[in-house]
């Protein structure tokens, strides 16, 4: 018994098929379909070359319309690049790191008295007021408020003020604290709806040399910026008063004074690497004479709980 029919076989028409040819033949042309699946299968060289052949008829024909254009080199780059800098000049790696790192920078007041309202005496001289009053400097590291600072602003204060980039200010509370890094944690009470907060990056690739910025409000006076570079890496600092010998510190020659004290280290790429925690001086005078120190990030971050690096 014959099996099925092949689909694409023709009908059989027995009684009208011509009779076979004699002789040789031509080959004949493969069907429509297989011609279009070839060419649907290599369409790469006709088409490569006949983008090549307009590529070179383009430059041909630009190179006959402009015969006496000059060949762009390095040196005319330079200098359109000079000229372009000279009109509108970028701004300095410092105040870009600045501009990154502002909005995250709170100046935290520790009040002895429970009743101070933490307003500054006379704001237009910087009075940071009486001997009840401890000012330093704070870094928001969490989108919830959550603030970074050096423990020996705000210990033994009855209440706690923080002052925000847009000028606000909220009461705050010690939710953390890492005394062998002279560290304390912060939750503000409430927070401005544009906060932001700051990037922190490991300090693992930091070098001495590396050039650094110390955000802070030094004397009360602030946000002020001060740009160095990182001076040395893994240094031991003992407190004045002997209380506690902190470890592994960054050494920054970027100048710090009292109220830098919590303020961010802070890399060209606008990141906080470090804490500034102390400054190094013999004298009483308490003035900066360029050896300032800082808390890596990596201890800084684990105070707020937060995971390493």
């Amino acid at each position: 018994m014959p099996g099925p029919a092949s689909p694409n076989a023709a009908p059989a028409v027995a009684d009208t098929a011509a009779p076979a040819p004699v002789g040789p033949q031509p080959p004949k042309p493969p069907p429509a379909g297989r011609l279009h699946r070839l060419a649907a299968r290599h369409p790469g060289p006709i088409w490569a070359f006949f983008g090549a052949s307009m590529a070179l008829l383009a430059v041909a024909l630009l190179m006959f319309l402009q015969p006496g254009q000059r060949v762009i080199t390095q040196k005319h780059i330079d200098a359109a690049v000079r000229e372009s800098l000279e009109k509108e000049p970028l701004p300095s790696a410092a105040a870009a790191a600045y501009e990154a790192i502002y909005p995250a920078v709170v100046r935290v007041v520790g009040l002895a008295d429970a009743k101070d309202e933490g307003k500054d005496k006379d704001e237009d001289k910087n009075d940071t007021g009486d001997q009840d009053r401890s000012v330093g400097t704070g870094v928001v590291i969490l989108d919830n408020g959550t603030i970074l600072t050096n423990l020996h602003v705000v210990w033994g204060s009855k209440r706690i003020k923080v002052r925000f980039f847009d000028g606000s200010e909220s009461e705050a509370d010690i939710v953390g604290t890492q005394p062998e890094n002279d560290l304390a944690v912060l939750r503000p009470r409430k927070i401005p709806d544009d906060l932001h907060a700051a990037t922190m990056r490991s300090t693992s690739d930091l070098r001495p040399g590396d050039q650094v910025i110390a955000v802070g409000h030094p004397f009360g006076i602030g946000p002020s910026v001060s740009a160095g570079v990182v001076s040395g890496l893994k240094r031991e600092f003992r407190s004045p008063e002997g209380q506690r010998d902190l470890t592994n510190l960054i050494q920054f020659d970027a100048a710090a004074n009292p109220g830098n004290s919590g303020g961010p280290l802070v890399t060209m790429d606008g990141h906080v690497v470090g804490i500034v925690t102390a400054i190094l001086n013999p004298s009483e005078q308490r003035t900066f004479i360029g050896i300032g120190f800082a808390v890596p990030i990596e201890n800084a971050a684990q105070a707020a709980g937060m995971p390493p690096f």
